[in-house]
């Protein structure tokens, strides 16, 4: 393990291994197989909703297999958003750990960034997407997204990393940013998959009613109209921030524009089904997987757990 408390860079500075170099090996017992996580930074610069350029470096969460086939699929992981600034500043390190793992055993090396304005990476709030009844919400999915897009550039000069196959996935925010990486058509990047995707929501005081949501529809309607990348939409219910309707208009609009994907609605999943993609995995997970194998993973399978 790296003592020194100065980052260690790689690749002409495109990314850079922090002091955590490598913060957690799970050891198994079957032929030394290990759960390796490691953190590292990767530069970024992006522009808020009110034109701002805001450049710095954020913190990236990886978990692999070590003794997974070479070289790893990759799969970018895309965190929430917390509507209180505290929240956002509390969040640390953005993991997933047990989903993290989860996906370590379908090969893939999982990175999840903590995003500007979020946690460890801290920096200015460039997913502010502005009030209620004054909503601009494409800034701040495509600041989410050119960080995705960044993160997907620096790890793929990993030599253990794929250059040409990568699924981007999200939670929440970082569900509707999956589609606005979508909408870009990456290369190498096979599919994207959208976990309760939106904004403006608040279960505490707007329950189901999102601000501004005819704004989000028309949003993924100009998503779609470039987004030819697979994309998987997986909601609930009783879902607390978007009810049960919304999602599916959101969906439709962006399969009318020309979009490619496929929509999954489970049924009621505890109080408020936003939190699925956390709570309640063994319900997600087989669709997840039927997709991948349909769009470019056939053979994908789950490995043995490791412990």
């Amino acid at each position: 393990m790296y003592s020194s408390n100065r980052p260690l860079c790689f690749f002409s500075s495109m990314w850079c291994i922090s002091a955590a170099f490598v913060v957690g090996l799970l050891w198994t017992s079957l032929a030394n197989a290990k759960l390796v996580e490691e953190v590292v930074k990767v530069p970024v610069k992006v522009t808020n909703n009110y034109g701002k350029e805001v450049a710095q470096d954020i913190v990236v969460t990886i978990f692999y297999d070590d003794t997974a086939p070479k070289p790893y699929p990759l799969l970018v992981l895309g965190h929430g958003r917390d509507a209180d600034a505290a929240g956002r500043a509390a969040m640390g390190r953005a993991k997933y750990s047990t989903n993290s793992r989860w996906l370590t055993r379908l090969g893939f090396m999982v990175a999840v960034p903590t995003r500007v304005g979020y946690g460890e990476s801290g920096g200015e709030d460039v997913e502010d997407t502005g009030d209620c009844n004054r909503k601009n919400y494409p800034p701040g999915y495509a600041a989410a997204a050119i960080q995705t897009l960044k993160v997907l550039e620096a790890l793929r000069q990993r030599p253990d990393v794929a250059k040409d196959r990568a699924i981007v996935m999200g939670q929440s925010f970082g569900g509707a940013t999956a589609i606005a990486v979508a909408a870009q058509n990456p290369p190498g990047v096979q599919a994207t998959i959208n976990f309760a995707g939106g904004g403006g929501g608040n279960p505490k005081t707007k329950p189901q009613d999102p601000c501004a949501a005819p704004l989000l529809e028309r949003m993924f309607a100009t998503y779609g109209k470039t987004a030819r990348t697979p994309t998987l939409w997986i909601y609930t219910e009783n879902d607390m921030y978007f009810g049960p309707k919304l999602p599916k208009e959101w969906f439709d609009a962006f399969k009318a524009a020309g979009g490619t994907g496929e929509y999954a609605r489970f049924h009621a999943h505890g109080d408020d089904g936003h939190g699925l993609f956390t709570r309640g995995p063994e319900v997600w997970q087989p669709r997840v997987l039927e997709f991948l194998r349909a769009n470019g993973y056939p053979d994908i399978r789950v490995l043995e757990a490791k412990k």
